[in-house]
Parts: C-alpha cells; sequence; structure tokens
C-alpha cells in the first residue's frame, strides 16, 4: 500500500541550490559548507588589495578558549584561521558559484583579469577533512592555496566581516612547519588550549582524477586536503597526520572518498519531503535541511549559535532560554532524529554539571541551566529557572516522535523529574490558597531593565507541562514515584496563567506587555507546549495575545517572526502564519543565514518548523494534516514527515482539498486524525492493508483507526483513488535558485 513517489532528488534539489552569479563579499552572502563539526564560510573582499582572493573561512565548533577573570565567563568558541585562495587577477563578473544541495559541495567558475579558474569544495560527510580542487587556464596556472592562522590574516579580511568589539580572542602564538608533505600550523592559546591544522597540496600528477561532469582536469589541476585537530599536544599533530593519509590519493580513490561523502547526502535528503506552491518558501526550507546536516550529526557536539561558521560575535556559545531549543525544533516532523542526538547525548554527558548548576541545598534532587555556557553546560541557574525544563521539552519531542521507551526511562524521565523539582523547592503558597513562584525573569522582556516579576507565564507554562508530562511519563513507565500526589496537587493549585482581559497573557503577574518583545516567552503555553490555546475561550485569548504582541514595535526580531507563525498554525491561522514567515525572509540573509550583533542559526531553523506546522502538526494526542494551509496555496505535498506516536505520514493537497493521507504506524500507538476528509460532503474511504479497517469518527472532525506496529492505512476521498502520488509542485522556474547572491527582483517573479 506504500504511496508511489515519483521525486528525481538531483533534479529537484538542483531547483534550490544556492547559486552566485556575482562573488559572494560578506558572511552574510557567502557559500557555506560543513559536515557538523567542521565548516567553512566562502566569500571574497571588494577592497582592490584583496579582490585577488576567495576566503574559505574555517570554523571548527569544539575549539574554545580559557577566559579568566569573572567565573561566569565560560570558554568561548574562538576563530582558527582560514585558506586563501589567492589568484594573480581580480575576480571579474559574471561568475558562478554554486551550493549543490544534493551532493554538498560548491562548484565554481571563477573569471579573472588575467585568465579562469574552476573550482570544487566540500567537507567530508564522515571525515574532518576539508577539500579543495582547481584548475585554471594558463593565465591563473600562478593561483595558489594558502593558509592563514587567525592572527596572521589580512586586516582587510578581519575588517569586512566587522570589527570585533564583543567577541573574547585569546593571545595566539602561531607556529608553522613542515614535515614530509604534509604542513601544519599550530595555534595556541596557553593552558594547552588551541588547534592544530595540517594540509597537503596534490599536484596534477599526484591528484586523483574526477568524472569529467564534475570537474575538467587540466594540467593546472591541484587538490587541497585539510584537516584541523581541537588542540596542540604532539598527539593532535599526528591525529591530523593520520586523518590526510588515509585518504586514498591515487586515480580511483578521491573519487571514492567523494563518492562516500555523496553517499551519505544521498541517504540523508530521502528521510521526508516536502512541496509547496511558494518558492522562496520551499528552497528556504530546503537549505535549512541541507544546514541542519552541516551544522550537527548524532555523534557530534550540540548546535552552539553559529554552528561551524565562525565569524565575530557577541555570543561564542550556547544560549538555553531560546537559541538551542529552537535550533533542533525542525528535526522532529522533518523525520531526522539521528540529529536530535547530539542534544541529548550532551545533557546526558554533563548530567552531574546540571545537578551542580543549581545550590547546594537542592542537589539531591534537582538540576538546572543557567542562560549560557559552553559545551561543559556549567552554567549555574540565576534568574531563568525553566530553561532546562524548555530543553527537555526537546528531548520529550525526541521520545514522543520516536517512542523509544529506553530513552523515557534512563535519560528522560529522571532528569525532566530534577528540572521540576527545582521549581518544587520555589514555589510558595499565597494568601490566596493557590501556589505562587517568586520573581524571575520572562527571557528577553525588559532584559536592559533587569525586570522580574511574580507567576511568569515562562515558568508557570513550563512547571505545569512538567508535572502534566512526569505524570503521564510514570503511569507509561509503571513507577510508582512517591512525588505524584505532590505533582497532581501542583495541578490542581498552581495559580493560572496571568491575563490581562484587554490584552492577553501577561508577561508574569507583575508585568503586562507594554513596550516590544522580541521573544514569545509569554506565548509558550501556546507554542510550543501546547498546553493553552485548545478550547475556544483560549483560543481567543491567545490570538489576542498574539496580535498585540507582533503590533509592539521596537524590538522584534526574526525569531519573533518564527514563533508568531507557529503560533498561528497551532491557532488554525494559516493566512495569518504565512504573512509571518514572508516577513521573516526581510530579516533572513542571501545565504539564508540570520544576523543581529552577530549570527544566530536558530531563526532560520525554526523557519523551517513554522513551514512544518501548516502542514502537520501533532500535539494533544492528535495528528492534524495540512492545520492551516494558506489561503492562496492550493496544492502541497509532503511524504515520510515524522509525528507524535511514531507516525510517518504522507498526504497530498490539490485545488484546496486534502486528496490522500497514508498514514504507517511504527510504534503501534493509538492513531487519530484531525482532517478536512473527515466531515467531507462526499465522504471518504480508509484501506489497511491485508484486513478490514477498525476505525471511528468522533464528532465528525477526528478519526480514530486501529493500526499495529507496522501497519499502515490510506485515506482518500470518496470516489477518489488511494493511488496518489508523492510528486513536486511544478515551480515558476523564475523563483528557481532564489538563495545565494542578492537577488530582490526575485520577489517580483521577473522571469529569467
Amino acid at each position: 500500500m506504500n504511496i508511489q513517489t515519483d521525486i528525481d532528488w538531483p533534479a529537484f534539489l538542483s531547483r534550490h541550490d544556492m547559486l552566485w552569479k556575482t562573488k559572494p563579499i560578506s558572511w552574510d552572502e557567502g557559500a557555506f559548507i560543513g559536515n557538523g563539526l567542521l565548516g567553512a564560510m566562502i566569500y571574497s573582499e571588494e577592497h582592490r588589495d584583496q579582490r585577488h582572493v576567495l576566503r574559505f573561512v574555517l570554523g571548527r565548533t569544539d575549539v574554545t578558549a580559557t577566559r579568566s577573570g569573572n567565573p561566569k565567563n565560560f570558554p568561548v568558541r574562538v576563530p582558527i584561521g582560514e585558506l586563501a585562495l589567492e589568484m594573480v587577477g581580480w575576480i571579474y563578473q559574471p561568475c558562478e558559484i554554486r551550493i549543490d544541495l544534493w551532493n554538498a559541495e560548491m562548484r565554481a567558475v571563477i573569471p579573472t583579469t588575467k585568465g579562469e579558474v574552476r573550482l570544487r569544495a566540500l567537507i567530508h560527510a564522515t571525515s574532518p577533512v576539508a577539500c579543495i580542487e582547481l584548475d585554471t587556464d594558463e593565465g591563473e596556472q600562478g593561483a595558489e592555496i594558502n593558509w592563514y592562522a587567525y592572527p596572521n590574516v589580512n586586516p582587510i579580511l578581519k575588517n569586512a566581516d566587522g570589527i570585533n568589539l564583543n567577541q573574547y580572542i585569546p593571545p595566539i602564538a602561531v607556529e608553522k612547519f613542515e614535515e614530509k608533505d604534509v604542513s601544519f600550523g599550530v595555534q595556541s592559546y596557553g593552558q594547552g588550549e588551541g588547534c592544530t591544522t595540517a594540509w597537503k597540496m596534490l599536484t596534477h600528477e599526484r591528484a586523483g582524477a574526477c568524472k569529467e561532469e564534475d570537474m575538467p582536469r587540466g594540467k593546472n589541476h591541484r587538490v587541497c586536503l585539510l584537516t584541523v585537530m581541537n588542540g596542540v599536544s604532539e598527539q593532535d599533530k599526528e591525529n591530523a597526520r593520520r586523518e590526510l593519509d588515509t585518504i586514498d590519493v591515487t586515480e580511483t580513490g578521491l573519487d571514492q572518498w567523494i563518492s562516500a561523502h555523496r553517499m551519505w547526502w544521498h541517504n540523508y535528503y530521502p528521510a521526508s519531503f516536502i512541496s509547496i506552491p511558494d518558492m522562496q518558501l520551499e528552497s528556504f526550507y530546503w537549505i535549512q535541511m541541507y544546514k541542519l546536516a552541516s551544522a550537527t550529526r548524532k555523534d557530534m557536539l550540540p548546535m552552539d549559535n553559529q554552528g561551524p561558521w565562525m565569524t565575530s560575535t557577541p555570543w561564542p556559545g550556547l544560549w538555553f532560554n531560546m537559541n538551542v531549543q529552537m535550533s533542533y525544533s525542525p528535526v522532529y516532523t522533518a523525520n531526522r532524529l539521528e540529529l536530535g542526538q547530539s542534544l541529548i547525548s550532551s545533557l546526558r554527558q554533563h548530567e552531574k554539571q546540571l545537578i551542580h548548576n543549581v545550590p547546594e541545598a537542592f542537589r539531591s534532587d534537582s538540576a538546572g541551566l543557567g542562560r549560557s555556557s559552553s559545551y561543559d553546560l556549567n552554567s549555574p541557574v540565576d534568574d531563568e529557572v525553566g530553561n532546562l525544563t524548555w530543553l527537555m521539552h526537546n528531548c520529550w519531542r525526541q521520545y514522543r516522535y520516536s517512542m523509544d521507551s529506553e530513552l523515557l526511562r534512563d535519560f528522560l524521565y529522571p532528569l525532566l523529574r530534577r528540572s521540576i523539582c527545582l521549581y518544587m523547592h520555589l514555589l510558595e503558597e499565597g494568601e490566596d490558597g493557590m501556589l505562587h513562584l517568586p520573581p524571575m525573569v520572562s527571557p528577553e522582556y525588559g532584559s536592559f531593565k533587569q525586570l522580574m516579576t511574580r507567576d511568569s507565564h515562562y515558568d508557570l507554562s513550563l512547571l505545569r507541562w512538567g508535572c502534566e508530562t512526569l505524570l503521564h511519563a510514570s503511569e507509561r513507565l509503571e513507577i510508582l514515584d512517591p512525588l505524584r500526589e505532590r505533582w497532581n496537587e501542583i495541578l490542581a493549585r498552581l495559580t493560572p496563567l496571568p491575563v490581562d482581559p484587554a490584552l492577553g497573557y501577561k508577561i508574569g503577574e507583575d508585568l503586562s506587555l507594554e513596550f516590544g518583545h522580541r521573544h514569545f516567552s509569554h506565548l509558550l503555553a501556546v507554542f510550543p507546549l501546547h498546553i493553552a490555546g485548545r478550547s475556544e475561550e483560549e483560543r481567543i485569548l491567545a490570538i489576542r495575545t498574539l496580535r498585540h504582541w507582533i503590533a509592539m514595535e521596537g524590538d522584534l526580531r526574526g525569531f519573533s517572526f518564527t514563533g508568531a507563525a507557529s503560533i498561528a498554525s497551532a491557532l488554525g491561522l494559516g493566512d495569518e502564519a504565512l504573512a509571518y514567515v514572508r516577513s521573516l525572509m526581510h530579516f533572513i540573509k542571501p545565504n539564508t543565514m540570520y544576523k543581529e550583533a552577530g549570527p544566530v542559526i536558530e531563526t532560520p531553523l525554526a523557519g523551517a518548523e513554522a513551514i512544518q506546522d501548516m502542514l502537520l502538526q501533532s500535539w494533544g494526542n492528535l495528528i492534524r494534516i495540512f492545520p492551516a494551509i494558506p489561503g492562496e496555496w492550493k496544492e502541497a505535498v509532503f511524504h515520510n514527515l515524522r509525528t507524535e506516536g511514531g507516525f510517518l505520514v504522507s498526504a497530498v493537497f490539490k485545488a484546496g482539498r486534502t486528496k490522500l493521507i497514508r498514514i504507517r504506524s511504527l510504534a503501534g500507538e493509538p492513531c487519530r486524525l484531525v482532517t478536512d476528509l473527515a466531515h467531507s460532503e462526499e465522504g471518504f474511504v480508509i484501506e489497511v492493508q491485508n484486513k478490514t479497517p477498525d476505525y471511528k469518527i468522533h464528532e465528525g472532525q477526528s478519526i480514530e483507526i486501529s493500526l499495529g506496529q507496522g501497519e499502515e492505512a490510506v485515506i482518500y476521498a470518496a470516489g477518489g483513488s488511494q493511488n496518489g502520488a508523492i510528486v513536486p509542485i511544478q515551480g515558476e522556474p523564475g523563483m528557481y535558485n532564489f538563495f545565494g547572491g542578492k537577488k530582490p527582483w526575485r520577489l517580483y517573479g521577473i522571469p529569467k
């Protein structure tokens, strides 16, 4: 009963390749490659003295430097230098630079005032090795690839990234040497910290041949292989050499190595599929899928604010009052749960530190996380108590979308329990007999004024969600937890979320929303927790809050609009959700990155979730098919998106109606769908392979289907057919390859 899929993946993704016809000249425009650990941002410079240079600005996520002084000064990410392709002539126009999404590599044809350079660059999917391959004509045979330690990067290029006013840069001692055929660059920060870069250049005679269609190979063909190790010891140097020496650089060896890289990516993309009738947003979505796997992997460090693309920033670490949570938000519905494992692994590894982050008197049963830290998660809880609990909501989604009982029992339940116990220590009984929380910060509201409030929406929502979830999990695990009675009492006696009747949810008991607020911390109960907004009364309240908030100009940011879009989708407001996502596009850089005082990658990634939420949602034990389709979208399609309960869902929307749904149960959980098919005039048909379908309709709104593990059902309109195909929506060619270089004219649909 599998729905037929007819997706030519190379052709489909090629229409979303990032494309530059003029050279990128900043981080905001750069072409990026990465493998979850090592990354490079590729761009040039307009200054006449450096117009011949194409930069490969390197980053490795685990390279940090310790700061002295204030104990809150956690070790921070630092820049690690770059490769420079230095050509004989100036880069000329028009050039062509492309990020080939399907193969996860950059390709370029760059004319100069002296000749032409052809390039291919990638960072191997499973090895921490960058490969830059170039071929030149006679006029550019003098082109060279050179490595520069960060202190030795030309000041013109450093200034092009913005003067670094905020970020800590340690004193860096540089040593550069060669051993046999490998060059080394060691950058030492003191205290044994630093990084070791190793590279080798392969000339035409020694370089492996490439397939003719990939990269023409002439007599000026060269390959640079480079790796970076975190550390400056002899062992780090040997590890770097070993990484390079394991690559077979014979004629067939390099081809096989690159083929293995491509195979990883070819297996990655088809885990799920979406196609929508807005080419700009469709391209944006698929570039985020590329970005996710370039920024993290299941066995890598968790995503910080930059991923592996380092540049000037005031936020060179992990921030937990929104950033990490939103960065991981699209992995669940996208059926890419392996990427979510990097967050789980980090919390597992540093559980003792999470316990140590709370006051000593609470460590016997509690754990927590402050606002920001390095990868060691050393961040004592201060006036933001709920950050770990919000992270546990991400972990809960990892469990609910996988139904991994071991994850629930061994990790999620005990750590969520500890995060809620911290709140329990802080609860106070008021004169009204209700339970209240003391003054705390609602993330990002009035930060410069250091505003605090009793009974903040942020904390009340997280506490209520946590107690409900622990009660559900303890029943599922058949744990007779002695705290069950207390959790039920908290749910019964916890003060309601503070409300201003005219304006909606308040920031907290002492604070109404009176000026611009970039964070949706006062709407957390609606999204992502989904514990409010279910009744019509709550829905009206949530809409009032949403519109009052987003109308308050002054402090809105890109992530304000991702949150607003997902909130609108949760409330069934598809047209409004689309308007917010389109507003987000004004904040997005030409290469789909996002930047305020520095780069923060969570915003575009959360934008991908906002698109998912228009197509599919699962919360409150209901799977919602096309719950917030904008009125102008007359068609949409998705395949193998994942939901709570461990279901894979495919669906086709045509002529403004759902035509076909396929749902496959991976765990045998209860299956209840909300779909327009449930109340269509002509009715619907359900088919389950090899058995009579067992289903019932609830109040004409939802369909409950009995599905065992591994079983699947197909639902379609009566008079229709289950033989629908998953195919991409026909796109508008004039909007293909929208991202890359600046193309503002594309917004107006000017044909190619």
